[in-house]
């Protein structure tokens, strides 16, 4: 806005009780410019003086007809724009808890992406038990619950670093501000997506239908884009729509491989023996294809998060950079084995 705000107005739909500091409006030192708030009918009601050139957090509380305390937030710019809410005054940076959950988030993507890709790509034409059947359109739902309730826990805790509210008062705030973000729309679609998605293994499951599992697993890809349309690459300094691709063919092949291998690992290694040597042998195929492309999007990422050499070392990015690639190249010398030791062994083993 060209001017700041002569008073800021709070609507409600019932009568509530005004607090000492019910309205808050705090530039980014925390001076707070805003004057007494009072109750007009069921509005909120506080005044503010002229605003410099500038960035402002609006934080608000009051107590409602049931007794409960509601908060909330916002933020507008004075000739600037706005930043987002999860960076508004006094908002919390990312915790452990967060990166904990978003990388349970992101096993959950795997689990599901790669139980799919395993039965629809791998073994594909191939005579798989019915309890093998069964036991993947399981681990696909499971996926799911996990992606559901992971970014649930994600997005909760994103607004709770914004509000800074207490437990108890924070069943109660506002979050809407959060689902108007990037974040928060990309929360509300993977959501509703990976409870579709749900649905088909769920239907997969009841008929013995494999055919359900193929909306599945393109849902499923198609859903996974949401956390690269509302991360770092889609928001910091450089990102562009290019970027976006880049970092959801990162996350989607990487999900597929990791996952599809940990399904085949862990239920068709001793759910189905005999279609060991068919799977391995295809699987393979498709995992050098899968590495090709988390390493292509992977290497165009970097280039363009970090131009100079320097900043694989000297940013927090480069250095996570470095952990990644260093897993890469084990998963590839693990990879080699493949073709020049199992290879072989399962031709010997033909030949016998």
């Amino acid at each position: 806005m060209q001017r700041g705000p002569g008073r800021i107005t709070l609507h409600f739909d019932q009568t509530v009780k005004v607090l000492p500091g019910a309205v808050k409006v705090l530039n980014g030192v925390g001076r707070n410019f805003a004057g007494g708030a009072r109750s007009v009918g069921t509005d909120v009601v506080a005044t503010v003086p002229p605003l410099r050139l500038g960035t402002y957090t609006v934080r608000w509380q009051a107590i409602s007809a049931d007794s409960h305390v509601v908060s909330g937030v916002w933020t507008f710019g004075v000739r600037v724009p706005a930043p987002p809410v999860a960076e508004a005054y006094g908002a919390g940076g990312p915790t452990t808890q967060e990166d904990v959950v978003r990388w349970l988030w992101f096993l959950g993507l795997a689990l599901t992406i790669g139980a799919l890709g395993l039965r629809l790509i791998v073994l594909r034409g191939l005579a798989v038990p019915l309890e093998l059947e069964r036991k993947l359109a399981v681990a696909a739902g499971l996926g799911c619950v996990v992606s559901i309730f992971s970014g649930i826990a994600a997005f909760s805790l994103r607004s709770e670093d914004a509000l800074q509210l207490p437990f108890g008062r924070f069943l109660y705030g506002d979050l809407s501000p959060m689902a108007s973000t990037r974040f928060g729309r990309a929360f509300v679609v993977m959501t509703l997506g990976f409870a579709l998605v749900l649905a088909f293994c769920f239907l997969a499951w009841l008929l013995d239908r494999v055919q359900f599992l193929a909306p599945a697993f393109a849902l499923s890809l198609l859903f996974a884009a949401g956390l690269s349309f509302s991360g770092h690459d889609a928001v910091d300094a450089g990102s562009s729509w290019k970027t976006e691709i880049a970092d959801w063919v990162h996350i989607g092949a990487a999900s597929l491989w990791i996952g599809a291998l940990a399904v085949m690992a862990l239920l068709l290694w001793r759910g189905a023996p005999e279609l060991r040597r068919a799977a391995f042998l295809r699987f393979s195929r498709l995992a050098t294809v899968l590495i090709g492309l988390v390493l292509g999007a992977g290497t165009y990422l970097s280039i363009v998060r970090l131009p100079h050499l320097s900043d694989l070392w000297s940013q927090g990015y480069g250095q996570v950079l470095l952990v990644k690639i260093a897993l890469v190249c084990c998963a590839l010398l693990w990879g080699a084995c493949h073709p020049f030791v199992v290879r072989p062994a399962l031709a010997r083993a033909d030949v016998r």
